[in-house]
């Protein structure tokens, strides 16, 4: 009876490869399908075995989870829980619906988890990459608290609110770089294609070259030749030993200042990180999660380093009996006046509601900022493609006026 092989996958993930004896490729496929969940491609023992990978790179490749993808699902949660249905057919009927393939196997691994016993936060714990220690915090505080359905709310509208922080800060960012992309473009396929077609039109007048000219006659051939690898290399072992620096401790809180103290996007940086801060842990608070495992878990959400250093010093300040405003404050990373209404909401007994309306107000300082950095590099990239096309054309005719005046 003939042999089939097939990659495969089993329950717990780990892939292999497998063989069966039939007598056709369809019973072998039944056979494979009725021991593994998830099979490859059937290929006769003896002929050229071609692995199907794709059942395997959408597990471990597949679509990101994004932000938006979590604030939907959260608020689709929330709704079914408000309205009574059980957790368990909640998660069912958001793993049918969900258009992302890795959202929906992990929903369908939480969901066997929790029908197992389990509870809800310890079954999304073990999906970092999905549920972060920030959503399994107020996932916890929303079951031991019974306010589940608030806190699914709570969260869409946090990841809601972060989704649209980082849109307004990458619509600053993507249009400076493809007007930046478009001049590397027009540098180098000029300097590559055109500036060679002059070169031999001078070669024929006999023209007499400026040294502007000349200099770019010289680029062009180095950029036509293996001279350019140089260059190249040279900038990606910057990059690579930049990268590799910030793995580090050090090079980390350095390179992270330098975010927080560089021109233009130093301040939008600041911005950022504060409502980012202040947004999360007032939603922690509002959901009950106690504040020192509030500050744990905001210091892995900061994004910067220097920032994370101040409210983990701002946690053991709290420990010892201080406020976390006093706390703040002695790092000097955070502004006066987001320092005072945390302080007011102290005295108040009101913090979590001055955290967010904190968050508010840098949310629309970062959407200020956004707008002000946008109106001074627009025509700052138009100069600099400006600059960049102009100097190459006039490297080109400042010959071909020379040649025009001995002709006359």
């Amino acid at each position: 009876m003939p042999k089939f092989t097939a990659q495969v996958e089993d329950s717990t993930g780990r892939v292999s490869r497998q063989s069966v004896d039939a007598s056709s490729k369809q019973q072998a496929t039944a056979l494979f399908r009725a021991q593994f969940p998830r099979v490859g491609k059937i290929q006769k023992s003896g002929s050229n075995f071609n692995i199907n990978l794709q059942p395997f790179l959408e597990r471990n490749f597949g679509k990101r989870i994004s932000i938006k993808d979590k604030a939907l699902f959260s608020r689709q949660f929330s709704v079914m829980i408000n309205a009574g249905v059980a957790i368990v057919r909640c998660l069912s009927i958001l793993q049918e619906q969900s258009n992302n393939s890795r959202l929906k196997k992990i929903i369908t691994e939480v969901s066997a988890e929790v029908q197992q016993g389990n509870n809800l936060a310890d079954s999304m714990k073990k999906h970092p990459q999905c549920f972060d220690e920030l959503y399994v915090s107020m996932i916890e505080a929303g079951e031991i608290g019974g306010v589940l359905d608030e806190v699914l709310d709570r969260l869409s509208e946090l990841y809601e609110k972060m989704a649209k922080l980082r849109n307004q800060i990458i619509s600053a960012l993507a249009y400076p770089m493809v007007v930046l992309l478009i001049a590397v473009l027009a540098f180098f396929g000029m300097t590559i294609f055109l500036i060679p077609i002059f070169a031999k039109i001078f070669e024929q007048l006999h023209a007499t070259l400026p040294p502007l000219t000349q200099f770019m006659l010289f680029l062009s051939g180095v950029l036509r030749s293996w001279l350019v690898t140089i260059p190249i290399a040279f900038i990606a072992g910057i990059v690579f030993l930049v990268s590799s620096y910030y793995k580090t401790p050090v090079g980390r809180r350095q390179i992270d200042l330098i975010k927080l103290r560089m021109p233009l996007f130093g301040e939008l940086n600041e911005k950022n990180a504060i409502a980012l801060f202040s947004r999360v842990l007032g939603t922690l608070l509002e959901s009950g999660v106690p504040i020192l495992q509030s500050l744990d878990v905001v210091c892995k959400t900061t994004g910067n380093s220097i920032i994370s250093d101040a409210i983990q010093n701002a946690k053991t300040d709290i420990q010892q009996g201080g406020e976390i405003s006093f706390a703040l404050q002695k790092s000097r990373v955070f502004p006066p006046m987001s320092i005072q209404m945390i302080s007011i909401g102290e005295e108040t007994g009101e913090l979590d509601a001055m955290l967010m309306k904190v968050a508010d107000f840098y949310e629309d300082e970062v959407a200020q900022a956004v707008k002000g950095l946008t109106s001074i590099i627009e025509p700052l990239m138009i100069v600099i493609v400006a600059t960049i096309v102009g100097t190459i054309l006039l490297s080109m005719y400042l010959p071909l006026f020379s040649v025009f005046d001995k002709m006359g």
